[in-house]
């Protein structure tokens, strides 16, 4: 603007004198064309400004006569503004991604307890849907007594546990709401499902261990306390050789529950077996051998052993998964019921072992927990047979360790059928 005024008091001037060596006229003129050139320059100038402030992104535009002084600071204010924009969207969305991230829900809500936002976890976890459930109220989402309780005291110090079917299984969730900003709260959600499934597990395995371990020990105890109690010469020896021998039976029974559960324990210890080429065919023949002996004549053994098709795994797991397999279909099997065993190399280049027996079957209701530790299905016959309740949970481990699968196929009353399915990866010849 400065420049500006020089302008004019400039041309004023040599109009001035102009004016006066030429006359008033020429002066007047003069002056006159120096005002329209003026104007007709700042009017290209103001038009250049026009154009640039439709987009202020480009730099402004150069030869604007008094108007660069103005346009320069706005320019560069407004690139440093650009700039700070940028770093703070990127700073949000690096916010939104990790809280996306969290293996916790997050749910944002408004004073009046409805959805503004959540991540994928919470999506999950409650069965959201951002798309239709934004500001929506969270209590039409979670619909149960306690949370609206809980939500309404206000007394958030300690978390809020809830079993939630939304859209699939039922989750143990554990939520809680935290106020923050200006009249907002954050929902926080985490799923405790397989935490309470374990706790689940120890109490069940520390019940059935110490039921396991309590029978025998009655036995033992009741015994000795009667041998403690009676005269020496009191007692037949008949019968004391017959208590001795009930005692001894009860400690190999203990003793064979804690030889499993340390079994149990090594296989836990190492999620992977070892990589050794095992003749499988040869593990199943000596397996047979001493399931024969257990039946004593009882039973018919029909076999389809594949000689030349061998396993990548370790040896004594692999015995001790066969040997279980055998050993329940003889104990749940009447006499003279017949057990098939056969190792087959399947189509796709798997292989599998099975044992499929005539005995009595399984419900359909305990063929999922058949695998779990100490589990029976029907408690009184399975003591009867001897078991520890633990060789399926020891054959179960041993596949995982082997890439393999266990399949049980039975019906109540009918017969069983527990196969080894193992990959291609695993599969080995005795030629090769």
């Amino acid at each position: 603007m400065k420049k500006t005024l020089s302008t004019v008091s400039l041309w004023a001037l040599l109009s001035l004198a102009l004016g006066l060596w030429l006359g008033a006229a020429i002066g007047w003129g003069a002056f006159a064309l120096g005002l329209l050139t003026l104007v007709l320059t700042s009017g290209r100038q103001l038009q250049k400004i026009q154009l640039w402030v439709r987009d202020v992104d480009a730099a402004p535009p150069a030869a604007v006569g008094p108007w660069d002084d103005i346009l320069a600071p706005i320019y560069r204010r407004l690139k440093q503004n650009r700039e700070q924009i940028q770093t703070l969207n990127r700073h949000l969305e690096g916010m939104m991604m990790a809280a996306e991230a969290l293996p916790d829900g997050a749910v944002t809500l408004d004073q009046s307890m409805t959805i503004q936002w959540c991540n994928k976890t919470a999506s999950q976890h409650l069965g959201l849907n951002l798309a239709t459930d934004r500001h929506q109220s969270i209590f039409n989402i979670v619909r149960t007594p306690e949370f609206a309780h809980y939500a309404h005291t206000r007394q958030w110090d300690q978390p809020l546990l809830l079993h939630i079917n939304q859209r699939g299984p039922e989750r143990a969730l554990l939520l809680q709401l935290t106020p923050y900003g200006f009249g907002q709260f954050l929902l926080v959600t985490r799923d405790v499902t397989q935490v309470e499934k374990l706790e689940t597990t120890r109490k069940d395995f520390v019940a059935n261990v110490s039921h396991e371990l309590r029978t025998p020990l009655t036995v033992l105890l009741g015994f000795l306390e009667t041998l403690r109690d009676m005269p020496a010469d009191s007692l037949p020896m008949e019968q004391r050789v017959r208590y001795e021998q009930m005692m001894l039976e009860q400690a190999q029974h203990m003793q064979a529950i804690v030889s499993d559960l340390l079994t149990l324990s090594t296989l836990e210890s190492s999620p992977t077996a070892e990589n050794t080429a095992v003749p499988l065919n040869c593990v199943i023949e000596q397996a047979l051998q001493r399931a024969k002996a257990l039946s004593d004549g009882q039973h018919v053994f029909v076999t389809y052993i594949d000689d030349n098709l061998w396993v990548e795994g370790a040896e004594t797991e692999l015995a001790s998964a066969i040997g279980n397999l055998l050993t329940n279909a003889i104990r749940y099997t009447p006499k003279d019921g017949t057990i098939t065993t056969s190792w087959v190399l399947n189509e796709d280049g798997s292989a599998t072992y099975s044992v499929q027996d005539t005995g009595i079957g399984i419900a359909p209701q305990d063929i999922p927990r058949l695998t779990e530790r100490f589990y029976r299905a029907d408690k009184g016959r399975s003591r009867a047979t001897g078991g520890t309740g633990l060789g399926l949970a020891i054959t179960r481990h041993v596949v995982a360790r082997h890439q393999a699968e266990l399949d049980i196929k039975s019906r109540y009353g009918a017969g069983s059928t527990f196969s080894i399915h193992f990959p291609k990866e695993r599969v080995r010849f005795a030629n090769t």
